[in-house]
């Protein structure tokens, strides 16, 4: 079990830590996770680690009790402007925990709700999430890959919405938000059949924003993009993740004027007047967050 603890940067120098290693808490008291790490490799960047090496990452009720708390902190927190969740070159997450829903009654996961936390980050979250994707991304891995607002991943992760050969559907979204990025014909096939698709093919069909030859390389360039979007403003970040998700629930003549509204309320925060007003005068802004 590991704690958190604060790192911060020394006058402008950023001191750099690894990737996996857990540097700072985001409540006064230290917090500790058993199946998660959270760090902060990069100025503003928080980096949420799924941390289940021998069960392949397999998602579970205390798993995301873990990541949603780690994101509701990240999410509040000040000094952090984007936040990247991954796994390890091995598993993004190779699924649900089988053992854990095995011997539900429908009663049971009605009544419970069961599952209805997973999706959490997708509602709850107003800072933008990259899933960084290596290995297998299953099941429940792949639904928690497409919960974030970007995926990253390498040429040879493995995605697939495998549950009809347990017997049951995707149940955290796989089959909406998968059919919302590659069209029903392809997602409905994938779903039917089980099969999986490569890291390569989520590129080809939109799933993916960019895929890279390595992990290494697919981890670095998300909190890389994930330290670039920190640097903008907060305001105008969270309006355009605000108005990009928008389009999936609008048609595009009611999602237009959406974000017509939204563009025009920006032109009464503070930001808005420090970036025009760089920009005229040739000067680097600087971000108030309001």
């Amino acid at each position: 079990m590991n704690s958190l603890r604060f790192i911060r940067p020394v006058a402008s120098r950023f001191v750099p830590v690894p990737a996996q290693r857990i540097v700072r808490s985001y409540s006064a008291a230290a917090t500790s996770y058993e199946l998660i790490m959270v760090s902060s490799p990069k100025p503003g960047v928080g980096l949420v680690t799924l941390n289940r090496p021998k069960a392949l990452n397999a998602l579970s009720t205390p798993l995301f009790l873990e990541l949603n708390d780690a994101l509701r902190k990240l999410n509040q927190d000040n000094d952090t402007g984007a936040i990247v969740i991954t796994g390890s070159n091995k598993a993004f997450a190779a699924g649900a925990d089988i053992k854990e829903m095995k011997d539900l009654t429908f009663s049971t996961a009605y009544t419970t709700d069961f599952i209805e936390l997973w999706s959490s980050l997708s509602s709850q979250v107003k800072k933008p999430i990259i899933a960084a994707v290596n290995g297998y991304a299953l099941g429940g891995g792949c639904e928690l890959a497409m919960m974030a607002d970007v995926i990253y991943c390498s040429s040879t992760a493995t995605f697939g919405q495998p549950e009809i050969k347990l017997g049951t559907i995707p149940g955290a979204g796989g089959s909406q938000r998968l059919t919302h990025a590659i069209g029903k014909s392809r997602a409905m096939e994938l779903i039917l059949t089980g099969k999986t698709f490569s890291g390569k093919e989520a590129g080809e069909w939109g799933l993916a924003a960019r895929v890279f030859q390595q992990p290494e390389e697919c981890l670095e360039e998300a909190l890389k993009t994930a330290e670039v979007i920190s640097g903008y403003s907060r305001v105008a970040v969270k309006a355009a993740k605000e108005v990009v998700n928008k389009s999936q629930d609008l048609g595009v003549r009611d999602g237009v004027e959406y974000e017509r509204r939204v563009f025009h309320s920006l032109f009464g925060s503070k930001d808005q007047k420090i970036g025009m007003t760089a920009f005229a005068e040739k000067k680097q802004p600087q971000w108030s967050n309001e």
